[in-house]
């Protein structure tokens, strides 16, 4: 997609006091359009100003600068996306935090496959340690799961295709899925996908590809109640339904990002879902 017109600076400052004042981005669009604006110039721009109200933030505090990452579909975009071999359809999709939910992402039977080799090989789950660079058995996370190697058998190649395509970013760039059971009550409590890089521990994860830079969160089936996964910062949730999947990115490993996530307990029945992470440069 084309980006708009080039805001001029006194068009920016104007911006940048809508975005802290906290109005909403329907209210400056619709502003923006009452003085002649066409709605995707004005989306454009807004866009620009929220991007240049968040360096501007991160230069005066001292944070992190910002990475490219993956950008599946832009503000008012297309509701469905070709991935390749499958039509994805766009359900929501926030700018801040950047999450957007896509429906249809996998067929019932490949979400039926996964689950079956997944259930072979299943162990409690653990958590990446960033003061030991290990990954370890925490309470936060009360699941089972498994991890496959990328492209390690048909069914992953073809999934990991369709992503890479789905949210344009590089093949090699993701890391293997993993496969999660959640059985009643389980659940991940709100945490963050990035390293920490002021952790002792995160340089082993680092030196495999650099930072995350977005997640995708798949659902291999409806739980009967619960399961959600939720977006504390943004009061955002969205549902576990089979086949469906959740996208969300971080620019940069600081939560200013609002990527804090979390899976909610499930209330009846079990949760399966996989997950994929990319990184800034090639995983190995």
């Amino acid at each position: 997609m084309e980006s708009g017109p080039r805001i001029d600076q006194a068009t920016l400052q104007w911006l940048l006091g809508q975005v802290q004042s906290g109005a909403s981005p329907e209210d400056v669009v619709a502003s923006m359009e009452a003085r002649g604006w066409q709605e995707d110039d004005a989306i454009a721009a807004l866009e620009e100003a929220m991007r240049e109200h968040l360096a501007g933030h991160a230069r005066e505090h001292g944070l992190p600068p910002p990475e490219k990452v993956p950008c599946p579909v832009e503000m008012n975009g297309p509701s469905v996306i070709d991935a390749g071999d499958r039509k994805v359809v766009v359900l929501a999709n926030m700018l801040h935090p950047r999450v957007v939910a896509f429906g249809g992402v996998l067929s019932d039977e490949e979400c039926d496959a996964m689950v079956e080799m997944g259930r072979r090989k299943l162990k409690p789950s653990a958590v990446f340690n960033p003061d030991t660079g290990a990954d370890e058995k925490h309470e936060a996370r009360s699941s089972e799961g498994t991890f496959f190697r990328r492209g390690e058998n048909g069914l992953c190649a073809r999934i990991e295709r369709r992503l890479a395509k789905l949210v344009d970013w590089p093949l090699e760039n993701g890391e293997g899925l993993q496969l999660l059971r959640y059985g009643p009550g389980a659940e991940y409590k709100p945490h963050y996908d990035y390293f920490d890089p002021d952790r002792p521990g995160a340089h082993v994860a680092l030196s495999r590809g650099g930072q995350r830079v977005a997640s995708i969160v798949m659902y291999l089936n409806t739980p009967l109640s619960g399961g959600a996964t939720t977006f504390p910062d943004a009061r955002f949730e969205v549902a576990a339904v089979k086949g469906n999947a959740v996208f969300f990115a971080y620019d940069r490993p600081h939560p200013m990002t609002g990527s804090l996530h979390g899976g909610a307990p499930v209330v009846e029945g079990e949760k399966w879902v996989a997950t994929k992470w990319l990184r800034v440069g090639r995983h190995l």
